[in-house]
């Protein structure tokens, strides 16, 4: 609040240099414009286009193999994250001709869709000058777009209901995979919630994936009915831990693992270790599960891709029982 004997300041506009800077990159040997760098992105730290180009380039190492191949949809925010956004699947177009698309058939429109592949550094830095602050991915690679290649658990908190409570759900998810000799995977969702992904990397399709997530959150929410629900309406996840089954879509993306999140900091879905799920859990600490640009670049500099073995790890779903 501004005090009464003050008069508010006024903010000043940027000056038109600042708004409209523009800058040639040279990226594996692509001549690549970006604009608008010094565009605030989020107000509340002061991190700017230019910073979100910054960190994609850096992580592009870590983030690229989760991309790669799979049909990319752009959760685009021209003015930041905080202003509107829109979502794009059809690669926009005029595009460089060195940017690949994957073909996907729409049912709904009668057609395919041509999603942009971001499957190099100079995609990746393409569409994020393009405000492409999230990036969205199917559960399938192509060509095999009806096969999924992760079997994925999107936990989501209904307040008062925490990222910690979620961690709890997710300890569960662990524990009936580790009875089944099955690998799991933990992510933060970079907003929050935690996700849970099951690399299967064998022929299946979308019809088993669903419906096994689907039995395995309705076990869950008999057995813990006070903590998680399993039901799609909103009215009954208050105070629990929604497990979103139905992701498991061939129509549906998931937030890729080190996209940036459109919230009040750079947030980032980030890869984390069981330990550190378990030990949030333990301190009911939901900052534990909390990263930013900044920090998860630091973390990969030290842990590497703690998400690598989700592309290539071979697993089968048990037999619904």
């Amino acid at each position: 609040m501004t005090p009464k004997n003050q008069q508010p300041q006024k903010r000043k506009k940027p000056m038109p240099s600042d708004t409209k800077l523009k800058t040639t990159l040279e990226i594996a040997g692509h001549q690549l414009k970006v604009s608008n760098l010094s565009k605030v992105f989020y107000s509340v730290t002061g991190f700017t286009k230019g910073h979100m180009l910054d960190y994609y380039i850096r992580i592009a190492p870590y983030l690229l193999p989760h991309l790669a191949n799979r049909p990319l949809t752009m959760k685009r925010y021209p003015n930041g994250a905080q202003g509107k956004f829109f979502y794009q699947k059809e690669c926009p177009s005029p595009r460089p001709d060195w940017v690949k698309t994957i073909p996907a058939w729409s049912g709904s429109n009668k057609r395919n869709i041509n999603f942009c592949n971001a499957a190099d550094l100079p995609t990746l830095v393409w569409a994020a000058n393009l405000a492409a602050l999230e990036l969205h991915t199917s559960l399938s690679v192509a060509p095999a777009m009806n096969q999924p290649s992760l079997l994925v658990f999107d936990l989501d908190p209904g307040s008062p209901a925490t990222i910690v409570d979620c961690a709890q759900v997710g300890l569960l998810l662990k524990e009936y995979f580790d009875k089944h000799k099955l690998q799991s995977f933990p992510k933060t969702s970079g907003s929050k919630g935690l996700q849970v992904y099951v690399p299967l990397n064998t022929p299946t399709n979308y019809e088993t994936t669903k419906n096994f997530a689907q039995m395995i959150a309705n076990r869950l929410q008999e057995k813990y009915p006070a903590r998680i629900v399993a039901n799609m309406k909103k009215t009954l996840r208050t105070g629990k831990v929604f497990i979103d089954w139905s992701q498991n879509d061939e129509h549906k993306t998931t937030v890729c693992v080190y996209s940036l999140r459109a919230k009040e900091h750079p947030s980032v879905s980030t890869p984390v270790t069981w330990e550190e799920v378990a030990t949030a859990v333990e301190q009911n600490n939901p900052e534990l599960l909390a990263f930013e640009a900044t920090q998860v670049l630091d973390r990969t500099s030290k842990l590497g891709d703690l998400f690598s073995p989700v592309l290539t790890l071979k697993q089968k779903l048990p037999a619904i029982q």
